[in-house]
């Protein structure tokens, strides 16, 4: 504005304009604040002034890294929700330990404190056995009622996540073939799983003759598989939203006194999709040898994964082999089978201890079975209600033993081979 003749005062809101510096040179009669204009005096010597714009807008970058530094250190000290009380001692690098994005659970029904942990199992003197999660201990609940107390080992493969997934579940299934659970320990690092108490353990144990006494017999073998897969057809059909277990496997199938089965270990435990999508995408996640090949080449899961998972099981009653075995011919159990059904002779299937004490109909049927739920495509397999039929059935005729049952079983078992659309079918029995 130099050179104007202009007069009067400049606007003070002109002169608190940011990044607006005013040369006002040739203006004698304008009147403006002392050092806020650039002027030039009567002996023609120009005046230095400093920039109020500048230092305003340095001052405020200044104010304002100041307050974003003041607001990240109190949300860092402030404790959130979702972390435990301050009592308890947090260690960051310890997988059990909840995150700060974790919610804790919701329900404090059936919680206990670490020190009730302790107490009921008298301070973990009973080992009953040891798992992916942690160690079980033996423990009692108001004075008489047997529990198995599951502590989350520091290294464990399953932290937090899987830890919440089980007690959520199991808050809100009911089912007389799976596992209860009596309560649950959330406190810091101490995270436990209080389920009712197995007196029989798992099903692998008694396959594997670990825990001596007889050799099952064919017909609780399949007492077992019925209510194992009533249990899983319980999570597909019965739960809303339907439920896929993701790790089924004869060391989740506990046994109570009276050799109940109960499918058990929830923390892999996932909600699959329902209205007209077929599969949710996650992560693969089950033990090898059980693991559905469909859903570890796509990483789709959807309820036909514990179908074939199911059938790996059912292939352990029947042979009593290891899943995996490298000095095999064929090294997985169902490729195994699957080459032995070539030669259309069942002993060389069936468990050798049990000395031919069973129906060939019935385990046909169960053989056959077996191979349709472990079949490469997801599509061909039968649904878990069924499994729960055909082994109804199998079980049955195991029951009447005798008489015509063998020839009617053949002929069911065959029309069940064409429906299930089953690779191998055996050629003699």
């Amino acid at each position: 504005l130099s050179g104007n003749n202009l007069n009067g005062s400049v606007p003070l809101t002109l002169l608190q304009k940011k990044g607006l510096m005013l040369n006002l040179e040739g203006n004698s009669d304008l009147i403006c604040p002392e050092g806020l204009c650039v002027t030039k005096d009567g002996n023609g010597s120009k005046k230095t002034n400093v920039v109020i714009p500048v230092v305003a807008s340095v001052a405020f970058v200044v104010v304002l890294g100041s307050a974003l530094a003041f607001f990240f250190v109190f949300k860092k000290k402030r404790p959130s929700n979702s972390e435990a009380p301050a009592s308890y001692t947090q260690v960051s690098d310890v997988r059990t330990t909840r995150s700060n994005s974790e919610p804790a659970i919701m329900t404090k029904n059936r919680r206990f404190a670490y020190s009730e942990v302790v107490t009921m199992t008298n301070n973990f003197k009973r080992v009953l056995g040891k798992g992916g999660f942690g160690m079980v201990y033996h423990g009692t609940v108001n004075g008489n009622e047997q529990v198995a107390v599951k502590m989350l080992s520091h290294s464990s493969s399953q932290g937090y996540k899987e830890f919440k997934a089980e007690v959520e579940l199991l808050l809100r299934v009911h089912h007389k073939n799976l596992v209860g659970l009596v309560g649950y320990c959330d406190e810091g690092e101490n995270l436990a799983l209080i389920y009712e108490y197995m007196a029989n353990g798992d099903l692998r144990e008694h396959m594997s003759g670990n825990r001596g006494g007889s050799i099952l017999n064919w017909e609780t073998r399949l007492k077992i598989v019925v209510e194992s897969a009533q249990g899983l057809e319980y999570l597909h059909n019965g739960c809303k939203p339907p439920m896929v277990h993701r790790d089924v496997k004869t060391t989740n199938i506990l046994l109570t006194e009276h050799f109940q089965a109960k499918l058990a270990d929830f923390g892999l435990s996932r909600s699959f999709p329902i209205e007209g999508e077929t599969h949710v995408s996650t992560v693969v996640a089950g033990t090898p040898g059980y693991l559905d090949p469909e859903y570890y080449r796509t990483n789709w899961l959807n309820e036909k994964s514990d179908v074939y998972s199911f059938g790996i099981v059912l292939l352990e009653i029947i042979t009593n082999q290891p899943v995996i075995n490298q000095s095999r011919e064929k090294p997985h159990i169902a490729e195994w089978v699957g080459l032995m059904l070539t030669k259309g002779d069942i002993k060389n299937i069936m468990d050798p201890k049990l000395y031919g004490d069973y129906d060939s109909g019935s385990v046909w049927r169960a053989v056959e079975l077996a191979m349709s739920c472990v079949n490469p495509s997801s599509t061909r397999r039968p649904t878990m209600s069924q499994v729960v039929i055909e082994l109804n059935e199998c079980l049955a005729n195991e029951n009447s033993r005798g008489g015509t049952s063998q020839n009617m079983n053949s002929q069911t078992s065959i029309e069940m081979s064409m429906n299930f659309d089953i690779g191998t079918t055996p050629d003699a029995r």
